[in-house]
């Protein structure tokens, strides 16, 4: 990282960790996951700012409603709001604020908001990369469990003649969004990195169903 980063980085694992709530799939090693994916986006894609990339992917949870929350589709522009006054009183760089800040507010799902920079792109897809493969599949049940959902239908565990339903049953996520965030990846390494990561989610619902005896 260049010395504008190592000195960045530090303030900023602070500032996540002073807003941090109990959400353990949300929480600061939810944030340096994210950072680090980023990372690797950002060796494909050197020209974007990896400062703003950086403050945003430690920040873009500042501000976490669960799933289930009525304002869940605001929390990203809340934590972006938050995220500027708190970056202003500590100097961060003022031409780089409203990038943070747009970079924030695009990364939710809920949002439904057009990543409109680079930068914005990249954090979006780290944060949905996290969402996918080993880890993600970890902090899909364990987000399951914190709503008091089941782990799956009992008789039709694949939804063959049933709606889905990921708020009744946690396999149904699968389905419902994390089979749907590749083709949502705003970069091309995103993409390349969530087909990966959603094969193995796939596998993991082939080896649940055979053993759930659907």
């Amino acid at each position: 990282m260049t010395p504008l980063l190592h000195d960045w980085q530090p303030r900023l694992v602070e500032l996540a960790r002073h807003h941090a709530g109990d959400d353990g799939a949300h929480d600061l090693n939810h944030l340096q996951r994210v950072w680090r994916t980023a990372q690797q986006l950002l060796a494909r894609y050197p020209q974007a700012d990896a400062l703003v990339v950086m403050a945003a992917c430690y920040l873009h949870d500042l501000v976490n409603l669960p799933k289930n929350h009525p304002e869940r589709a605001l929390a990203s522009r809340q934590a972006a709001a938050l995220a500027s006054r708190e970056l202003a009183a500590l100097g961060f760089p003022a031409d780089k604020l409203a990038a943070t800040a747009h970079a924030i507010e695009a990364h939710s799902f809920s949002a439904g908001i057009t990543p409109q920079t680079l930068e914005a792109q990249i954090v979006q897809d780290a944060d949905r990369l996290d969402a996918l493969g080993a880890v993600g599949l970890a902090r899909l049940f364990y987000t399951a469990g914190r709503m008091n959902s089941q782990l799956a239908h009992p008789d039709d565990a694949l939804a063959a003649s049933r709606a889905l339903d990921d708020r009744e049953y946690a396999l149904d996520h699968i389905a419902v969004k994390l089979a749907t965030l590749p083709a949502s990846m705003q970069t091309e390494a995103g993409k390349a990195l969530g087909e990966a990561r959603l094969a193995r989610l796939y596998q993991f619902r082939d080896d649940f169903v055979a053993e759930w005896g659907d």
